[in-house]
């Protein structure tokens, strides 16, 4: 990450950490999750801003050249595909910061990631009601 964080409290806290121009982009990307998963709260979790609904939906975080973006997907092959152009080390993405953002498909990973963590929290409670 781009500067020593210390005990950072909140995501504001975390996006005013960056410079103007890395704090749009983290600032749209929370956007972009807080309107495809408008339920998810927001919290800090391995120093990341971190959005969770039924269990971690998504974490990201800036660094000198890029934003990781770690979202474990289980989705459509479709989506994984989109995904390959952006792959990173243990299923995360890296959107380099010299390239365009891909806020749909950020958007598109959110639904799919919500989807997933609904269907696993309604088979756990089925299973706990049997």
């Amino acid at each position: 990450m781009e500067s020593n964080k210390k005990s950072i409290a909140s995501i504001d806290e975390y996006i005013a950490s960056f410079s103007k121009d890395v704090q749009e982009i983290l600032g749209k990307i929370r956007l972009t999750v807080r309107k495809a998963a408008p339920d998810a709260e927001e919290t800090i979790k391995y120093a990341m801003p971190t959005f969770t609904m039924k269990g971690n939906l998504v974490y990201f975080a800036a660094f000198k050249k890029h934003i990781g973006f770690y979202p474990p997907i289980a989705g459509p092959a479709k989506l994984k595909a989109e995904l390959a152009a952006y792959a990173g080390p243990k299923d995360s993405l890296i959107f380099p910061l010299d390239q365009p953002i891909p806020y749909d498909l950020i958007s598109q990973i959110v639904t799919q990631r919500v989807k997933e963590n609904l269907a696993k929290a309604e088979a756990k409670e089925k299973k706990r009601n049997n």
